[in-house]
């Protein structure tokens, strides 16, 4: 009886120290195992168990993760403070040393990558301009990225990407510069205003000139037509009335020797006999 009693109380201990001892490791972790302080084995995902007040199991995020730079104010080259604010993508590396290193190389990453990358910038920026800063958001992202990359070799991550999300000029500085960008709009709404009513007026001036040039040739063609008309009838004027006249001419002398009962000789077979006859009602002898 009294065993019994006392192996009851044995089993559930082992019951309990048996699930105290349990663990899982999920896909998105994978563990660390320290034994009394010091490091034991690599865990991937799965059931996993540890002995427990002898050895500890840290589990290490290995998915992508975002951290923001927080807003900073930095003073640029030309002496201006500007908000700057950037954020940063990383993420532990899944082999077993870069995990270890994530550990073990640095304390605490996160706060160690925040830190991080507002120094850069600062470093970074202070030696720009604050209208080259703007303009050049590219070049300084990528020696941003390029910069924190380096630095966090030896910490088990990666930079996997930056982002500057803002580069804010000071409230006078943006209002000026606002000023300037709304003048220089309307400078080129003007131009394209005045491109256009120019490109309108050409128009114009080209349809008139083309409307001209038709009034022109159509007055040149007329001309011509004219100018062919009345060398057609001249040319049927030098080459039929010149002989009808003659005809007439004689026809009249006829006229006037009739009247006088003169005697005039017609040789047979000439133009006059024939217009005699016809207007006589005689046909000619042959």
């Amino acid at each position: 009886m009294a065993t019994s009693s006392l192996l009851f109380p044995i089993i559930t201990l082992l019951i309990l120290i048996f699930f105290s001892g349990i663990r899982i490791v999920r896909p998105t972790q994978r563990g660390l195992v320290e034994r009394l302080g010091r490091y034991d084995k690599f865990a991937k995902p799965g059931f996993h168990w540890i002995i427990p007040f002898i050895e500890k199991m840290v589990l290490v995020n290995i998915t992508e993760r975002m951290i923001d730079a927080e807003p900073q104010e930095i003073i640029t080259n030309d002496n201006l403070n500007a908000s700057v604010d950037a954020v940063v993508y990383f993420k532990v590396m899944e082999e077993e040393e870069s995990v270890k290193c994530s550990q073990y190389s640095v304390n605490n990453y996160e706060s160690q990558v925040i830190n991080l990358a507002r120094t850069t910038l600062r470093n970074i920026i202070g030696t720009l301009t604050l209208k080259s800063a703007n303009s050049e958001r590219g070049k300084i992202n990528s020696e941003f990225h390029r910069t924190l990359s380096d630095e966090t070799k030896s910490w088990g991550i990666v930079i996997v990407r930056t982002e500057l999300k803002q580069i804010d000029p000071p409230k006078d500085v943006q209002e000026t510069m606002n000023k300037v960008v709304k003048a220089e709009n309307e400078k080129i709404a003007a131009i394209d205003y005045a491109t256009a009513a120019e490109t309108v007026a050409d128009g114009v001036k080209r349809g008139k000139i083309k409307e001209a040039e038709g009034i022109k040739q159509s007055k040149i063609l007329n001309a011509e037509g004219e100018a062919e008309a009345i060398r057609l009838v001249n040319e049927a004027a030098n080459k039929y009335f010149v002989g009808n006249a003659q005809l007439l001419r004689k026809l009249e002398t006829v006229e006037v020797s009739l009247k006088s009962n003169a005697k005039i000789v017609i040789p047979t077979g000439t133009e006059l006999v024939n217009v005699i006859g016809e207007m006589a009602g005689v046909v000619p002898l042959k």
